[in-house]
């Protein structure tokens, strides 16, 4: 039995070796799959066409995934890259960065608004204009591109009219380079004009109308197209159209920048600190807060913010752990509400007018509902904590009535505290909280020492609101310790 209990302890390490030399050997695999799966994707694929999917609002994120189409689509030698486009519109720096990437692609490509009831609006009328082939379903429509500022709102007539002039001159000039019609177009600028497919085909907008994809490339097939690396003859019977997916990290960088998530996400974070100088050594919520701020500020850099708003929510925060660790009665407790609203309020805005963004885009703001909710659980918050604090006094100074121990206020005196003891409940470091009889004090070691949660202290000193304590049964009960 000896004997056997020695093998299995000495196989022991031997078989830990050997399930992480399989494990890493599994991934290595798996990285070498991965490798030999995107060599195989780049070969030449002349009888190729690749389609990619772009809807709803116009980001740096479909910046990058257009980008990425249009370098697999030469690499790999496709004949035409089409892009089903479905947009009510878009920010106008990706608009243009979008436009020059067609505009310099050397691999065809088809702009195709699709499907049925779909819609080119605003940013969308740029991109479809200036593709190599501007195509429709029945039942689309594209335009209405008329210059708003970055909050969607109304602007002055001086800076509308240089916001007008600006894109304006961009789409005639897209236009030129197309051969299209460049008065309609510019009409989409000027005046919102918006076409359906066949009056988009009547006033030569587009270049055809076609039910599908089957039915786009029936249409193409034999066109000669004109890109910026020679003339290219379509050749398109029989053709595999291959689709082009946003990856999954495009995706959530495109679902996280939504300004009520990226607003929701800087919120949670900054709480998840704030919970973490509550409880120190809890570590969770410390790391789950630094993770929400920088998915937040992840989310940021995907749209047009404004530092102040930024700023007001950091302050928010701010107050909110003052109130916290000083107890400011709710007064502090209610600022941060009120500066987590107005940094919502300002995240997105543009009020010195300094930002405007022709073509117009939805709104980018944060909801209102989403600022009145975390508005709400922070008054609510605060309301509860000033309540706390004012029944705790209020209990004491009628315990104690008129005696020497209390103040007229009901708040616990200097005299009447010193030599009092207490526990920790939340540990000092050197600061933390006591609690000392029903009240809870801002309190601090009198030697700097960490002292855990759930030690007794002795209170040695009072300054204000702020305890001087030291372990009841010495320094040496804590001393180590971590």
């Amino acid at each position: 039995m000896f004997a056997s209990a020695t093998i299995d302890r000495s196989r022991h390490p031997r078989v830990k070796r050997w399930t992480v030399i399989t494990t890493c050997a599994l991934f290595i695999c798996l990285g070498l799959f991965g490798l030999i799966e995107t060599q195989a994707g780049v070969g030449a694929q002349a009888d190729t066409v690749l389609n990619l999917r772009v809807e709803k609002t116009i980001s740096p994120v479909k910046v990058r995934v257009i980008q990425r189409a249009v370098d697999r689509a030469n690499e790999t030698g496709a004949q035409l890259l089409i892009i089903g486009l479905d947009t009510p519109g878009g920010l106008y720096s990706s608009t243009r960065e979008i436009v020059e990437i067609l505009l310099g692609s050397p691999v065809p490509v088809a702009v195709f608004v699709s499907p049925r009831g779909s819609q080119a609006g605003s940013a969308g009328t740029f991109i479809t204009a200036a593709a190599h082939v501007a195509a429709m379903t029945p039942g689309s429509n594209i335009g209405a591109a008329t210059p708003v500022s970055g909050t969607g709102e109304e602007i002055s007539e001086t800076l509308a009219d240089k916001a007008t002039n600006d894109a304006a001159a961009l789409i005639r000039a897209i236009a030129e380079e197309r051969g299209r019609n460049a008065d309609a177009l510019e009409e989409t600028v000027r005046s919102a004009a918006s076409y359906s497919s066949s009056e988009a085909l009547e006033a030569d907008i587009i270049d055809l109308i076609a039910d599908d994809i089957p039915a786009l490339l029936v249409a193409l097939d034999g066109r000669t197209v004109v890109t910026i690396a020679g003339e290219h003859t379509l050749e398109l019977a029989g053709v595999e159209v291959r689709e082009l997916k946003m990856q999954w990290r495009e995706r959530f960088v495109d679902f996280i920048s939504n300004p009520n998530i990226a607003f929701l996400l800087l919120t949670l974070g900054s709480i998840g600190l704030i919970i973490e100088m509550l409880t120190p050594g809890a570590i969770g919520p410390g790391v789950a807060g630094i993770i929400c701020l920088g998915l937040g500020f992840l989310a940021l850099g995907n749209l047009p913010f404004n530092w102040a708003g930024v700023a007001f929510i950091l302050l928010a925060i701010v107050l909110a752990a003052l109130e916290i660790f000083v107890s400011g009665f709710g007064a502090l407790g209610i600022g941060a509400a009120v500066s987590l609203v107005v940094g919502g309020l300002l995240l997105f805005g543009d009020f010195g007018g300094g930002r405007i963004t022709p073509p117009s885009f939805p709104t980018v703001s944060v909801n209102r509902w989403v600022l009145v909710g975390v508005g709400g659980v922070l008054l609510s918050v605060a309301a509860y904590l000033a309540y706390e604090v004012i029944m705790s006094r209020m209990r004491r100074r009628r315990g104690a009535g008129q005696s020497e121990g209390a103040g007229s206020d009901g708040r616990s005196s200097p005299g009447s505290l010193v030599g009092q003891t207490g526990v920790v409940t939340s540990a000092l470091q050197p600061r933390g909280v006591v609690a000392l009889a029903d009240e809870t004090w801002s309190s601090v070691s009198s030697d700097g020492l960490h002292i855990p949660a759930g030690h007794r202290v002795r209170v040695v000193a009072v300054s204000g609101l702020l305890l001087t304590v030291e372990v009841e049964a010495g320094p040496a009960a804590v001393e180590g310790q971590e």
